[in-house]
């Protein structure tokens, strides 16, 4: 397997990319069955958890034609399956959003619990994706096949219908805004996520013929249409990935950090936090420049649904409060295992107290030091990736799988800006 060699201690400056929005990116296919035209997608970034959407597709009848780098026709004009093939939903857990739509236009659709990152499958049930599903008219059975089990749902017609999501849910949001779109009546979706790629998506199928009021409010409304047309979709720049950079910059602390296409405002969470810190950054409108400091002073966090703190970015900023002058209170709210990642940043020299599943104390500022990591899911992947970039001396970190599933091609934009990464196969 793949793994990264990082030297660690050396000077970044200069200029750095962000790619397209792996969650955004990874809603389009799904789109593709609700229409018969063609979809241009532009600004798409080259990592795994695309190829699996995009493989996906391609089982399920549909075909994606590259045009250059980031840009790709897709066109779905078949119904060669019903079933989502389990080796690829075991990989990613997106793959749930195809289902709405195959139910929509096919009436039927049978797949295996999704996979994704071992946070915890306990922690993101599907519950909430198949009452909605149930509301609509579908019948939803759970078959067991050994020590696993199979959902089996069908609907001769969706209808519309008013949802309340008793916890707020970005993918479910999605999921259930872009079935209603074609179930006949309204569709009131209540207590829903509002993330930017939410309101990108409402506006792409607005764009195709939907009739999407709402999105990026908790109340979303939906008109149900008879048919979608095809359209262009460029996808929104990767907030997560900004934000990634912007703290790799901020706990190098060693030189001018310019971070590009990017859109600062969908991370006026992180910013705030850096003002309390006293990270010293600049704001253009497609960029963000980050410059030294003398010190850091430590603060605490807690995530929360956007467009409070971003569950994603809790992992990267754990290791900028070892950096920290100060105690500093993590509370992870999203998902209960995001937090075991710290035991393998005190391996590294990080003064990190575990105070129970959701919550720890980083004191800091700690020297960190190089070692052998193993990469336990995407987001502290890149957290690893951090430490190790701030740490003396050699770090490997292996199972880059994860990390390649959300950051394209991470070690080469890295480098651009001075880090002593390698990829070694």
């Amino acid at each position: 397997m793949a793994k990264f060699i990082i030297q660690g201690g050396k000077s970044l400056s200069g200029e750095i990319k962000v790619a397209g929005s792996k969650n955004a990116a990874l809603k389009i296919f799904p789109v593709a069955l609700l229409t018969k035209e063609i979809i241009r997608v532009s600004n798409a970034p080259e990592i795994e958890d695309v190829l699996r959407a995009r493989e996906t597709l391609v089982a399920l009848g549909g075909e994606v034609k590259k045009i250059k780098d980031g840009v790709f026709d897709i066109n779905f004009k078949g119904n060669k399956y019903i079933d989502l093939p389990s080796e690829l939903v075991n990989k990613f857990r997106a793959s749930i959003v195809f289902v709405g739509p195959m139910l929509a236009t096919r009436g039927k659709a049978s797949f295996p619990h999704p996979g994704g990152c071992v946070i915890g499958a306990a922690s993101r049930p599907i519950d909430m994706f198949l009452s909605g599903f149930k509301k609509m008219g579908a019948k939803v059975e759970i078959l067991r096949y050994g020590s696993g089990q199979v959902y089996r749902l069908t609907a001769k017609k969706l209808k519309g219908a008013e949802i309340f999501f008793p916890k707020i849910t970005v993918t479910g949001t999605e999921s259930l805004m872009m079935t209603a779109c074609l179930a006949e009546g309204e569709t009131i979706l209540k207590n829903c996520a509002m993330e930017p790629e939410i309101i990108a998506l409402a506006d792409f199928l607005n764009s195709i013929g939907a009739k999407i009021e709402g999105a990026g409010a908790p109340t979303i409304k939906i008109k149900g249409v008879n048919k979608l047309k095809g359209g262009e979709y460029k996808i929104i720049p990767d907030r997560i990935d900004a934000g990634t950079f912007a703290i790799l910059a901020a706990g190098s602390n060693s030189g001018e950090v310019l971070i590009e296409n990017c859109n600062p405002g969908h991370l006026e969470a992180l910013w705030s936090l850096f003002d309390k810190i006293g990270v010293n950054y600049f704001l253009g409108k497609n960029s963000v420049k980050i410059m030294p400091v003398k010190k850091l002073s430590a603060c605490d966090v807690t995530t929360h649904e956007y467009p409070g703190f971003v569950t994603d970015l809790q992992s990267p900023y754990t290791v900028l409060m070892t950096q920290a002058c100060g105690s500093s209170l993590i509370h992870e709210t999203i998902y209960d295992r995001r937090l075991i990642f710290t035991d393998i940043l005190t391996q590294m020299g990080a003064n990190i107290t575990m105070c129970d599943p959701h919550r720890a104390v980083v004191t800091g500022p700690t020297k960190l030091y190089g070692r052998k990591l193993v990469s336990p899911d995407l987001r502290a992947g890149a957290a690893l990736i951090i430490a190790a970039l701030i740490a003396n001396g050699k770090t490997e970190i292996d199972n880059i799988y994860q990390i390649d599933r959300g950051y394209e091609r991470l070690d080469e934009r890295l480098r651009k800006i001075g880090a002593n990464i390698k990829r070694i196969n």
